[in-house]
């Protein structure tokens, strides 16, 4: 199909990708200082990326938003200068009921985006929240604090989910997780891909501006492919309708990328730096997720009373180079060397801290990449997949006794990344056999990326049979995971959609599995 050229097919389909945001028809703001602002260069509607909210805590959340007129452009058609821009919090839809309100500077260098973390509100309940640029006014979010107290019949609902390659298909899933009632989402990576965007859209069939055709690879184009992604109206109504808490994974900058190292070209820090000032100026994160001269900081906890403690790590910036060697390879000694590590020493030792200190019921590590142990080759050898934890086993093993000294009630992992669905039984020691089931590990299926292609089904389904641990799995379906956390149960039940090749697909519930207290390893129901 022949990409658009003109101006009025490159704004036929900005329309068709963020109409959710023009048709805001909110109430005015107060006047404020916004009103002598600049004009955004274009003069169109500036919230096309809508709003979001993230990293609760009891008494606060970050509200984000960014600014952009006109989305395919250097700047996002925004004048090359820090701007005001209005928020306001309230206990009501209706904004009858406002309880904060402030101006935040929106800057040029941070692409226009803005991140309020607003601090002093009441624990455990739901928030609104909008943002005035001028006398245009946002699309309205909704969120929520934490509880400092869970009592008796405490309960914690959220979802997981990760992979959305926006050219492999249709966010249905997400619309069918904003219907949810939900306290949060965690998404566990791959939020964008670093690949260049096909004339026709790939499996959405829509054509694409010429500037989105070559990877990205320079801070702008960063931003633009951000913007494709955070245009789509599933994607938006998903992140105002709850708080997410966001970590990501290798395809944010490179596939199978550790540290700064790509086995495709060597050293990717120029390609990190851009990649990682892009992912924080698209998402609801705090002050320490911005980019320094150190490199940001992402893995953080969030209590939810003592309910449940929720650890997101990052897995990705830190890392050894693998070992024994890229992607499938034989196990060797050296992923026992005391050097090597998955998550670098000052986050395993921030992780380990407070796993000690947590005085929760269920201890929640969200992973980027599977914990478990896949045996590719069965009796044959040792062939495993080294891009995930199966490369670093020694700091797997390090992990695993940190949940043994902190004497943790109920460790579960949730994991993103495989494009599959895996439930495992977490051993204390996945080297010698016979040792005792001490965590469980649900691994979510992607939310598009490889379409409906049955992909990973043929190849891992002959597998399962030499991983005893491994309790389900499947490989071709595309959704979700939405959990359910009370004092008797860890409850999953995998959300999954009929096709992303539609945006209206239904969904339905594949499977479900229970974690009991106290006693590690799932149950299908």
């Amino acid at each position: 199909m022949t990409p658009p050229t003109s101006e009025l097919d490159r704004r036929k389909f900005l329309g068709a990708v963020a109409g959710v945001a023009g048709a805001a028809t909110l109430a005015q703001l107060p006047v404020g200082p916004a009103n002598a602002t600049p004009r955004p260069v274009g003069g169109d509607y500036p919230f096309t990326l809508g709003v979001a909210s993230g990293d609760p805590t009891s008494s606060g959340v970050v509200l984000w938003t960014r600014l952009v007129p006109d989305t395919f452009v250097s700047g996002g058609g925004m004048p090359a200068t820090r701007v005001p821009v209005e928020w306001q919090i309230a206990l009501d839809a209706g904004f009858r009921r406002v309880v904060r309100t402030g101006t935040a500077w929106a800057l040029p260098e941070l692409a226009h985006s803005v991140h309020v973390e607003v601090e002093g509100l009441a624990p455990d309940r739901e928030w609104f929240y909008r943002f005035r640029y001028r006398s245009d006014v946002s699309p309205i979010g909704r969120t929520r604090t934490a509880p400092v107290r869970t009592g008796r019949h405490a309960q914690v609902k959220f979802a997981f989910a990760s992979c959305q390659e926006w050219s492999s298909g249709y966010y249905s899933a997400l619309r069918h997780l904003a219907d949810e009632d939900l306290d949060l989402v965690l998404h566990l990576g791959d939020y964008v891909y670093e690949g260049g965007i096909p004339a026709d859209g790939g499996y959405r069939k829509t054509p694409v501006p010429a500037a989105l055709r070559p990877a990205p690879r320079d801070l702008e184009r960063w931003r633009m492919q951000y913007a494709l992604y955070r245009s789509d109206p599933d994607l938006q109504l998903a992140h105002a309708r709850f708080p997410w808490m966001v970590t990501w994974d290798d395809h944010e900058v490179q596939n199978d990328y550790a540290n700064t190292q790509s086995q495709y070209e060597g050293d990717i820090s120029a390609l990190r730096a851009a990649a990682y000032q892009a992912w924080y100026e698209h998402q609801p994160v705090r002050r320490p997720a911005r980019p320094t001269g150190e490199g940001p900081r992402i893995y953080r906890r969030l209590q939810w009373g003592d309910l449940a403690q929720f650890d997101v790590i990052d897995g990705r910036q830190y890392r050894s180079v693998p070992p024994c060697g890229w992607g499938e390879a034989d196990a060797c000694a050296g992923g026992y060397d005391p050097s090597i590590t998955m998550l670098g020493q000052t986050q395993e030792e921030w992780l380990y801290d407070g796993l000690k200190r947590s005085r929760a019921q269920w201890d929640v590590l969200a992973s980027n990449v599977m914990l478990g142990r896949l045996d590719h080759d069965g009796t044959a050898g040792d062939l495993l997949w080294h891009d995930a934890w199966d490369g670093f086993p020694g700091a797997r093993q390090r992990l695993i006794r940190a949940w043994d000294r902190a004497n943790t009630r109920n460790p579960v992992v949730v994991t993103g990344d495989w494009h599959s669905t895996f439930v495992n039984d977490i051993h204390a020691d996945f080297d010698r056999e016979g040792t005792p089931v001490v965590a469980t590990e649900f691994v979510g299926t992607s939310l598009t990326s490889n379409g409906d292609g049955e992909v990973y089904g043929p190849y891992y389904g002959p597998m399962i049979k030499y991983n005893p641990h491994i309790k389900f799995f499947d490989g071709d379906r595309r959704g979700y995971v939405r959990c359910t956390i009370d004092r008797e149960e860890f409850r999953t039940d995998l959300q999954m959609v009929t096709t992303v090749s539609r945006a209206d697909a239904p969904k339905y519930t594949y499977a479900s599995f229970v974690v009991e207290d106290g006693r590690p390893g799932a149950v299908k129901v």
